[in-house]
């Protein structure tokens, strides 16, 4: 294995990246990502160039809901001058299952995040550690292009993998 400091992305991506499309339906990705073994995709347009990334956190928050309060009047009709009381109904089955129906037919287009960070082939270990450990974007995945298509993916594993493997061969010397 090359000199840690050496490595570029190329050496860390992986290559059989899978994918969605900004069409593909919100409940299909859903679907494929509940049997993945990580937790985003990036999204390609029809010629392999990357459009967006969705991930778990983009998904999940279709389905939390942000301020659903019930305001339910006390009283007898016709309501004047009562108390009201909040309920907070947000997680309630009724209103998941509202959710569920209302974003399932949505595209992912729609919900994924069309402002993604890529980097080149030959991008250095530096420039990708300092882009994984940027704490305001809260990246775990760099999709790797060349002329404008996807060639790969490098996610904070491959470089935490790259970085034991040789410390293992150095403790082997």
């Amino acid at each position: 294995m090359a000199n840690i400091t050496s490595l570029t992305a190329r050496d860390l991506m992986t290559t059989d990246v899978e994918t969605v499309s900004p069409d593909d339906d919100v409940s299909e990705v859903l679907g494929r990502l509940a049997r993945a073994d990580f937790n985003g995709f990036p999204v390609v347009d029809d010629g392999g160039g990357v459009v967006g990334i969705v991930t778990q956190h983009d998904l999940v928050e279709l389905f939390q809901t942000k301020d659903r309060t019930l305001w339910i009047p006390v009283g007898f009709p016709p309501f004047l001058e009562t108390l009201t009381y909040a309920v907070d109904v947000s997680w309630d089955d009724l209103d998941l299952g509202i959710d569920l129906l209302r974003n399932t037919s949505k595209p992912i287009r729609k919900v994924m995040t069309a402002d993604v960070v890529t980097v080149a082939p030959d991008a250095s270990l530096d420039e990708i550690l300092d882009l994984l450990a940027d704490e305001e974007r809260d990246i775990n995945r760099l999709p790797v292009v060349d002329g404008g298509e996807l060639v790969g993916i490098v996610a904070r594993q491959d470089v935490i993998r790259a970085v034991r493997d040789q410390r293992r061969a150095g403790d082997a010397e």
